[in-house]
């Protein structure tokens, strides 16, 4: 049987799902609910510096968009940290963390971006007994606006300098939160790394208005006749957080940084995904909140039946095999060919991939044969594009199918053979290697090699 435990920043835990900060873990009533449904560790609700208390909204807080089957794929957040006195959550933490000594527990931190700030809240929150912090430079809204959150984020210099004070102040190992409201997310990632953290953790949520109610022209969500920006997460934002982590994961300078993935995790399909690039744990909130705490049993189970289906032992043994497979768009190989095919015997003659193709691709479906209601895929035509591919409401009733080296393309009327990149490609004024064409462009198909990962027996 698979092994699920993780040492994630010399932090352990059974499992590599973790709730992440935010209203699920604002206190122990939560986080103790939630270790009693099987997460592994928690990222407790962040924690500013003692004095009066953050004072959020007595209104709406959350937006979301639905999909036509009422399913929350975005949702949109103007909370701010904790609200709670210092001392309590303190109390708390310290109690949870005697109670259940084999999750992980870890606190998210913000205070003001000084020194002495820093200084005064780490041994407090070390002497808790904690895991370890997470330094939140992300939050988009309401605290970012005074000089913390992401407007620590977006700044590599603030994040290395915030980062050292911690290490240097603490012995807890430090993960930093990532914001994604940059342009380049390595950035702060190298940043942290300079400043000695121990993780990161990404994505935290993305600047966002979640829409305007057209009868009333007011936007959502609307507290009091008025509304502002917000933090977008769930489902919707995954594709993003993927990118962001595969970046971190495969780029030389930060490739080595133990990363926590965050974003849009709902199932155990979408933490293996993480995991293949790079994550060493996942965190998961809106999914909890939309369908409560046990929703992690699902995930548990399905990542256990996963692991010993493919014969991974561990965690480890799956982390980052996706990682050698991403590349830049330069490096793609342009000779590769691919053709749509439709399985007549599932099309249900909906006539949707026509309409997509005719329309806006490269008009390569036919809509009738021998004057009857009929689609095709015309090869001299199909790009390979993949779009007839995504319209079609039938799974598996239209597929790309690779042609064999050898092969004729039939659009360009060459035979499939080579591999060429675009810095080889004779339509690159700068190719360092070009190979002229006979003709039309020349395709070819990209083999893949595939490691039996099942060649001996799991024990």
């Amino acid at each position: 049987m698979a092994d699920l435990s993780t040492t994630f920043a010399g932090i352990k835990s059974p499992n590599p799902f973790w709730l992440a900060s935010a209203p699920p873990t604002d206190k122990a009533y939560n986080v103790v609910r939630a270790y009693k449904e099987g997460w592994g560790g928690v990222v407790w609700k962040t924690l500013g510096e003692d004095g009066p208390p953050v004072v959020n909204v007595s209104g709406p807080r959350y937006g979301a968009i639905h999909s036509q089957d009422r399913r929350v794929y975005g949702f949109n957040n103007i909370e701010l940290i904790t609200d709670r006195p210092l001392a309590v959550n303190l109390q708390e933490i310290k109690q949870v963390k005697r109670d259940w000594p084999d999750r992980a527990l870890v606190v998210s931190l913000m205070v003001p971006c000084t020194e002495e700030s820093w200084k005064a809240i780490l041994p407090v929150v070390e002497e808790t007994g904690c895991d370890g912090i997470e330094l939140n430079f992300g939050c988009p809204h309401g605290m970012s606006e005074r000089g913390m959150g992401s407007a620590v984020g977006q700044v590599p210099e603030y994040v290395e300098m915030v980062t050292r004070w911690c290490k240097q102040h603490s012995r807890m190992p430090v993960i930093v939160k990532l914001t994604p409201n940059v342009s380049d997310i390595r950035k702060p990632a190298e940043a942290a790394m300079r400043g000695g953290a121990d993780a990161v953790s990404l994505i935290n949520t993305i600047n966002s208005l979640m829409g305007v109610d057209i009868d009333t022209m007011m936007p959502l969500p609307s507290t009091g006749g008025y509304a502002t920006h917000g933090g977008y997460c769930g489902a919707a934002v995954k594709p993003i957080s993927l990118n962001m982590v595969s970046e971190i994961a495969r780029t030389p300078a930060t490739r080595n940084l133990s990363i926590s993935g965050i974003g849009g995790i709902e199932t155990w399909r979408d933490a293996v995904e993480y995991i293949a690039l790079g994550a060493g744990n996942v965190q998961v909130c809106t999914a909890a909140m939309v369908y409560g705490f046990r929703v992690v049993k699902e995930m548990i189970t399905g990542l256990s039946d996963y692991m010993d289906a493919k014969c991974y032992r561990s965690i480890e043994d799956m982390r980052g095999l996706a990682v050698p497979k991403m590349t830049d768009w330069q490096y793609l190989n342009l000779d590769y060919v691919a053709k749509a095919k439709i399985n007549q015997d599932l099309c249900i003659q909906c006539g949707r991939c026509h309409i997509s193709c005719e329309d806006t691709s490269h008009q390569a479906i036919s809509s009738e044969k021998d004057g009857v209601r009929h689609f095709e895929v015309r090869e001299e035509d199909c790009v390979g594009c993949n779009l007839c591919v995504l319209v079609c409401p039938v799974e598996n009733c239209i597929t790309l199918e690779s042609k064999p080296e050898g092969s004729i393309d039939i659009r360009t009327g060459y035979e499939v053979k080579g591999h060429r990149t675009w810095l080889e490609h004779p339509n690159n004024p700068g190719a360092t290697n070009p190979k002229p064409p006979a003709g039309k462009y020349v395709g070819a198909q990209h083999v893949e090699k595939h490691a039996d990962f099942c060649s001996e027996p799991a024990e």
